[in-house]
Parts: structure tokens; sequence; C-alpha cells
């Protein structure tokens, strides 16, 4: 059994890693939209129609592309204070409350995927587009599906988490 939690744990931090390069790499093209956008305004009169909806679009592709690896290397912004605390004294109490905390956080995840999944839906049957019609249009669709696997890719994160704990510290590692 913690073979095959290990191995889907293996598969699940390389796909985290894989999206967080791919919002990477979206954080670059975000810069040479704007850095274009910048030139064209200043130099040519000629803005880059569109830099604020693409902007908007990105930024949800990349905070939800760099979650799933953010949760893998556990930096997920939280208050970790009272579990410092209690981790030099009582070690055992500090990791049973890391795993009710990865478990709630697992919950979480899989309501927020179970909720998106149907709206994913929605966007990928209608013509539904955000943007300004004339200037610059693009699908719902895609930034749905991206908050989807996202969501699914932390609910199975968060669930080896849970199930294979780091034994020297209390910490999971993936």
């Amino acid at each position: 059994m913690s073979a095959v939690i290990a191995t889907i744990k293996h598969w699940a931090g390389r796909a985290a890693t894989l999206a967080n390069a791919i919002g990477t790499l979206s954080v670059l093209g975000l810069v040479l939209v704007v850095n274009y956008d910048v030139v064209a305004r200043g130099f040519f009169h000629a803005p880059f129609m569109g830099a604020v909806e693409i902007v908007q679009f990105s930024l949800v592709f990349i905070v939800f592309l760099q979650l799933p690896d953010v949760v893998r290397v556990n930096r997920l912004t939280r208050s970790d204070g009272l579990l410092l605390l209690i981790g030099n004294r009582r070690p055992r109490l500090s990791a049973v409350l890391q795993r009710l905390i990865d478990f709630i956080a697992f919950v979480f995840m899989g309501l927020i995927t179970y909720a998106m999944w149907p709206e994913f839906l929605e966007m990928w049957h209608s013509d539904d587009f955000f943007g300004v019609p004339g200037v610059f249009t693009a699908p719902w669709w895609p930034v749905k599906l991206i908050i989807v696997l996202s969501a699914a890719l932390c609910t199975v994160l968060f669930i080896c988490k849970c199930l294979v704990p780091d034994k020297s510290t209390g910490k999971t590692k993936t």
C-alpha cells in the first residue's frame, strides 16, 4: 500500500513541478506583454490592445499553476507558530496537528475541485467569453480547467502528506 502511495506522491510531485515551470514561463510571457505594451504606448502611441485582459487572464493561470508545487514543498502561506512552539517540546503532538491541518486542506481542495468541475463543464459548452468584444476576447474554460486541475492535484498532494509523513521531523515530504 505504501509503495502505491509513494508512486502516486512521486508522479503528483512531478506534475506539480511541471505546472510550476509552466506558471513561471507564463510570468515571463506576461513580462513580455507588459513591456511590449509600455514601449508601444510610449514610442508609437499604439497600445497593445488586450494587454489588460491578458494580464487578468494570466494572473489566475500563474497562481493556480504554481499552487501545487507550493503545497509540495511546504511553502503554503500559513501560521506555523503554534506548531513550532509545540514541536520542540511535544514533537508527536506537532506531527498529529500537522497531519490534521493537511487533512483539512485535503478536504477543502477536494471541495474546490468538486465545485469547480460543473463550472468548467458549463464554460466548455458555452460561448461565454471575457474581455472587450472587438478588442480582445478569450473563452473562460481554460481558466476553469486550470483551477480544477490545480485543485485536484493539491487534493492528491495533501492526502499523500496525511498518509506518508516524514518520520524524522513529523513534517511531511514529497
